[in-house]
């Protein structure tokens, strides 16, 4: 989504709170990207979540008074920056901060240590002022589904138009034939509830490919049956043959949107998705997919077991994913900016 905004105005530089080159995709190398007075601090490459409470001050700090236009992208603190009575400001919303307003939650899923159990409430308290007071800031939030369109409406109290992110429809093609194996791709860690499908087809005894890695690696890895395989991180390329001819791409997690199942329906394959999120907003079941209701392994399973009763058409899967294609959200994006620019003016 990042890599389409600076396509869409490639004139404009990139500020952010640390900047760590090596861990970005290559192509990104000659963008200009000013980063915070945070990315000189030591240890903040390796250890960011130490320095918590100083992203306000560091978002807040960025001068911002040469620009008509400021675009922010925010899931925690980056709507927080402090334009001028002349700049209009629209926030793209990936989510309110989930460890701000889903504390309890967030904290379960993290399985944060002791330590971090007592520190982080006493952080949390008034980083939810600021959060909260910072949302007054931006002149126009962008949610980009109905799902945090509904969460910017109860934690910030503002209005917010949806604009899904862009999918490249166009890196995945559809395979002559497909095989027999299901397949995750997924960032491994636990809110992603990779868990879930472990322990399904570990009782299903299907074939399940995972490709990713994370922290979760070694625990899932311990969960699984000999028909679970972990392919780790692949390139992009490799990764879409595996989409191309999986069997079905299964998502057990609940995501504010989430791309993985937008690109398999790219591919023209169907997708098993926990009924929650942003999956309910780009999944039909029964055409392009199948939902479980449930969060647990016998929910799933029987979601799987209905997907293979079931006959799908590929074509007319990723007819369906065209509908979140690039494009789309350039075009809508950019409309949505000029008129609200136009309005800003006038006012």
């Amino acid at each position: 989504m990042l890599e389409a905004l600076h396509s869409m105005y490639p004139g404009a530089p990139v500020y952010t709170s640390v900047f760590r080159p090596a861990a970005l995709p290559p192509s990104w190398t000659d963008w200009d990207v000013r980063p915070s007075a945070l990315d000189r601090l030591p240890l903040i490459h390796q250890h960011h979540q130490w320095f918590l409470p100083a992203y306000p001050y560091a978002f807040e700090h960025l001068d911002f008074s040469g620009y008509d236009v400021v675009v922010s992208v925010s899931s925690g603190f980056a709507h927080g920056v402090v334009t001028g009575p002349k700049t209009l400001h629209v926030c793209y919303c990936l989510t309110p901060a989930r460890f701000l307003w889903d504390y309890h939650a967030y904290v379960k899923r993290e399985n944060l240590g002791r330590v971090a159990r007592w520190v982080v409430p006493l952080l949390v308290r008034n980083l939810r002022i600021w959060d909260r007071l910072a949302a007054d800031r931006v002149d126009h939030f962008v949610a980009i589904s109905e799902t945090v369109q509904r969460r910017i409406a109860k934690f910030y109290r503002r209005e917010a138009q949806v604009i899904y992110p862009p999918v490249d429809v166009g890196r995945f093609s559809l395979a002559a034939t497909c095989g027999e194996h299901f397949l995750i791709i997924s960032r491994l860690v636990p809110y992603k509830r990779i868990d879930l499908a472990v322990q399904a087809f570990n009782r299903l005894g299907l074939p399940l490919w995972v490709v990713g890695d994370g922290r979760d690696r070694d625990a899932l890895d311990r969960m699984a049956e000999p028909n679970v395989r972990f392919l780790g991180r692949l390139d992009d390329a490799e990764a879409g043959r595996y989409l191309s001819s999986c069997r079905a791409l299964v998502f057990p997690g609940e995501e504010d949107f989430g791309i993985a199942p937008l690109e398999a329906q790219a591919a023209g394959r169907p997708v098993i998705a926990l009924a929650a999120g942003g999956a309910l907003e780009t999944i039909v079941d029964g055409t392009t997919g199948v939902f479980f209701d449930e969060p647990t392994p016998e929910s799933l399973a029987e979601a799987v077991l209905r997907l293979e009763s079931l006959e799908f058409d590929p074509v007319q899967i990723r007819e369906h994913a065209q509908r979140f294609d690039r494009s789309v959200f350039e075009q809508a994006f950019a409309r949505f900016v000029r008129r609200r620019h136009a309005e800003f003016c006038a006012s």
